[in-house]
């Protein structure tokens, strides 16, 4: 077994819904990105090539190469599961996404669902949940948002 961590950040702008595990919620802000900025998203990419030793999502899909420009994170995502396929498979993925705003409650089933689709394992293998950062920082000044992520894969 291998373990990963990822972690990203993404600032707020002007917009009217952010995009967080592949589910657009409707919100008074929009994420500051080069692709769709699903910060949730990215956060498990990095876990997931951490856990494999493939380096990280800047590496692959780096934000200067234009063929990225607006990509949809679950493209990338499902490309990922592709690359670690012939040797691993998602054991678990544990979540936090750090925000005052938006809540993902109502969401988060939505979410776990399309991950889980996405890397072809059992909704029972994803776990998403969110926290405040107690209106301390950047998240808690409602400045941007940030996620967290632990993945553990199995050999095959």
């Amino acid at each position: 077994m291998r373990i990963g961590f990822g972690y990203d950040v993404h600032g707020f702008e002007d917009g009217d819904s952010v995009t967080l595990g592949g589910v657009e919620i409707p919100f008074d802000k929009g994420i500051k990105a080069h692709s769709d900025g699903d910060v949730l998203i990215h956060s498990v990419i990095d876990a997931i090539l951490g856990a494999a030793a493939m380096g990280d999502i800047g590496v692959l899909f780096p934000d200067t190469d234009p063929k990225y420009k607006g990509a949809d994170s679950r493209t990338l995502l499902r490309e990922v599961r592709k690359l670690i396929e012939p040797n691993y498979e998602i054991g678990n993925l544990d979540v936090t996404v750090i925000a005052e705003r938006p809540k993902i409650k109502d969401y988060r089933d939505q979410m776990i669902l399309l991950i889980a689709s996405d890397l072809c394992t059992r909704v029972e293998n994803i776990n998403i949940k969110g926290t405040t950062s107690e209106k301390i920082g950047f998240v808690g000044r409602e400045e941007g948002i940030a996620v967290a992520s632990v993945c553990l894969l199995r050999f095959l």
